[in-house]
């Protein structure tokens, strides 16, 4: 558990931020300028809020009511940047050491062997910095944080300064220290697939303020949570890898529905999330025969959201989960799309990117 209360003047602004994060990885998020990386830093112990109570799994690391605070060394953080920012004269295996260095001796020793082979970092063991990808040194990184025996990992941005391709690389990578550890995460995002693919709970953030928190799954789901603009409204699916067909395509399960997507590369049975954009889903007041799109999924309307323009969002719920609909508000009313009607939502296959599917 990570509880965080935070109130510090800022330039523009007040920063004023009260939450409470369970096990798992926490996002924050929001536009540039937001607060998130203030948070991240006052966490770690970089900057000295006026006003702070934060607390790790039982350990107070700041208070100022009290007059507590524990310098950055003595918080047992590891904190990965938006670069991997490795001892260039150091190999690999030696920065990683250098993790284990820290590792305070009473605290429980991860095994540097597992970090190793849940990374895939053994190839690279011998080798400097300057020899690595962007990717390749963020996967040293994490290995060196998590070595340090930390009680909180905090990553600002890691993926920022990657290139898609980079960026498909690594996120598998924080998958697997969601699920695999047992040391609580806090990940600063602006991107709203990374969000989908990784957050356990959602912390959205506005001029300094909470605007929204909650499980990511519930929080992506509402129409009125409209961070960065309608275009990157998308609801996010629970699914189950059912199995994979000779022709490309990866067949999911999803509550009483099925959903064909372009291979998923993961086993049979491999429970993921899909992000689905709301841009991108079509409506239907009868179940449509004789189209391309493969995906047709039943569902009665909860709620309509009409924007200051042209177009309105539709969220229905489905026995897949929650999906939201983004139309024109002439659509609207040539249909009769209001809450409690039955409709079919239509999503194309090809139209759901390998980004917005995750483990």
């Amino acid at each position: 558990m990570l509880s965080v209360d935070l109130h510090h003047p800022m330039q523009g602004f007040d920063l004023d931020v009260t939450f409470d994060a369970p096990p798992g990885l926490t996002v924050l998020f929001g536009r540039s300028g937001s607060g998130k990386t203030t948070v991240i830093n006052a966490v770690a112990g970089l900057l000295r809020a006026k006003q702070a109570q934060i607390i790790v799994n039982g350990q107070t690391l700041s208070d100022t009511e009290t007059g507590l605070w524990l310098p950055p060394h003595k918080r047992r953080l590891g904190y990965v940047f938006q670069e991997g920012r490795l001892f260039p004269h150091l190999t690999v295996k030696q920065n990683l050491r250098f993790g284990q260095w820290f590792a305070p001796k009473d605290a429980p020793r991860e095994d540097m062997a597992r970090v190793v082979e849940m990374l895939g970092i053994g190839p690279l063991l011998h080798r400097r910095p300057a020899s690595l990808s962007g990717g390749e040194k963020q996967r040293a990184a994490i290995g060196r944080a998590l070595l340090a025996s930390p009680r909180l990992i905090l990553a600002d941005e890691p993926l920022a300064a990657l290139d898609e391709a980079r960026k498909a690389e690594i996120l598998p990578y924080f998958e697997r220290l969601r699920d695999e550890t047992d040391i609580p995460i806090l990940y600063v995002s602006h991107s709203p697939a990374e969000v989908a693919r990784l957050a356990t709970t959602l912390i959205a953030l506005d001029g300094g303020r909470v605007a929204r928190q909650g499980p990511a799954v519930q929080v992506l789901g509402d129409p009125m949570f409209t961070p960065d603009g309608v275009r990157s409204v998308g609801a996010v699916i629970e699914a189950q890898v059912a199995r994979h067909h000779d022709d490309g395509l990866s067949e999911l399960s999803a509550g009483d529905d099925r959903l064909f997507l372009p291979n998923v590369g993961l086993a049979s049975g491999t429970p993921l999330r899909v992000r689905i954009a709301a841009q991108d889903v079509m409506l239907s007041l009868e179940k449509p025969s004789g189209i391309s799109a493969l995906n047709v999924l039943a569902g009665r309307i909860d709620q309509v959201r009409s924007g200051e323009g042209p177009g309105a969002i539709v969220s229905l719920d489905t026995s897949a989960g929650r999906v939201l609909a983004r139309v024109t508000r002439r659509s609207v009313d040539a249909m009769g799309l209001q809450p409690g009607l039955t409709v079919y939502a239509v999503v194309k296959t090809v139209s759901i990117a390998p980004q917005d599917v995750g483990g």
